[in-house]
């Protein structure tokens, strides 16, 4: 009796539910960090040429070792405008770089839009809009993408030759283009010789017409503040010995002057105290308790 083993289980169809894909805690550096809430966000197919792993995380996308992204679709802002609050509460201070990823996917957006930058703005959050899937994964992507790039790609150009630098200043002149700057350069050699150039020897260049040569003289001759040339208007103040009173009237209005303050000190303690309606505001909203103003939706 003792060597009877119970029957093994016949194998048959299961009623359980398909498990979840298991949630990973981040630990690549080279992958897009996906919340578990974003999994059917129809944007992840629109993410490309970057590895991508679920993660617990307080933001929704984290596109970067300090660089968090929410995401939020003016639709569904338009049913439930307390979520972006509750989300911007929850991420708090976690990442040097928040990023709202705005997906545009209604008619009547100016408003809401308005109204979601102001939100940003106060909780110090960069908002970026997207008018599709595919323009929202497009930017995933590149934040990815741009992690540890320098910002030598989107950084002005400065050139420091002094052609390149007299370049920029004349072409800055309505009407005056790079071809101008040549004939300028070969004619007069140094930007001072341009500026004391006259009008006739302006206009004796090739491409330069009568409106072009005003413009550029005006450009030089212009005085850098306006009115410059005028004189500043001082009131004319009595001397001292003019404006000193006589000692007996200086004593008489020293008196007159005292008993005024004492009249009108003695009519404003007989008067009735009233509270402003600035004062009475301040204290009905809570403001001296709060001692500033209450912050944006939490």
């Amino acid at each position: 009796m003792s060597n009877i083993r119970p029957p093994a289980p016949v194998a048959g169809p299961s009623n359980k539910r398909p498990s979840k894909p298991p949630v990973v805690q981040p630990g690549s550096g080279n992958n897009i960090i996906i919340n578990p809430c974003q999994r059917l966000n129809p944007i992840l197919e629109a993410v490309r040429n970057v590895g991508k792993e679920f993660g617990e995380i307080k933001a929704d996308f984290q596109v970067g070792r300090t660089t968090g992204v929410l995401f939020l679709s003016l639709r569904y802002h338009r049913l439930h405008p307390e979520y972006i609050h509750q989300r911007i509460e929850a991420l708090g201070h976690s990442y040097n770089l928040r990023v709202l990823l705005l997906m545009c996917d209604i008619t009547e957006h100016q408003e809401h839009i308005r109204e979601l930058t102001k939100i940003c703005i106060i909780n110090n959050i960069t908002i970026v809009v997207a008018w599709s899937p595919d323009e929202a994964g497009q930017y995933l992507t590149t934040y990815k993408q741009f992690e540890h790039k320098p910002p030598n790609l989107i950084r002005e150009r400065v050139e420091r030759a002094p052609a390149a630098l007299m370049r920029n200043a004349l072409t800055s002149i309505s009407k005056v283009n790079k071809t101008d700057v040549e004939t300028l350069r070969t004619s007069f050699g140094s930007m001072a010789a341009i500026a004391r150039a006259s009008t006739d020897q302006l206009s004796q260049l090739p491409g330069f017409g009568p409106k072009k040569v005003a413009r550029m003289k005006d450009a030089f001759e212009r005085p850098f503040r306006n009115y410059a040339t005028s004189a500043l208007d001082f009131p004319v103040l009595p001397r001292s010995q003019d404006r000193a009173p006589a000692k007996g009237k200086e004593k008489e209005t020293l008196r007159g002057a005292g008993e005024d303050d004492a009249e009108e000190r003695a009519a404003a303690a007989r008067r009735p105290r009233t509270r402003t309606r600035a004062c009475a505001s301040r204290h009905e909203w809570g403001w001296e308790e709060a001692r500033g103003e209450p912050g944006v939706g939490y």
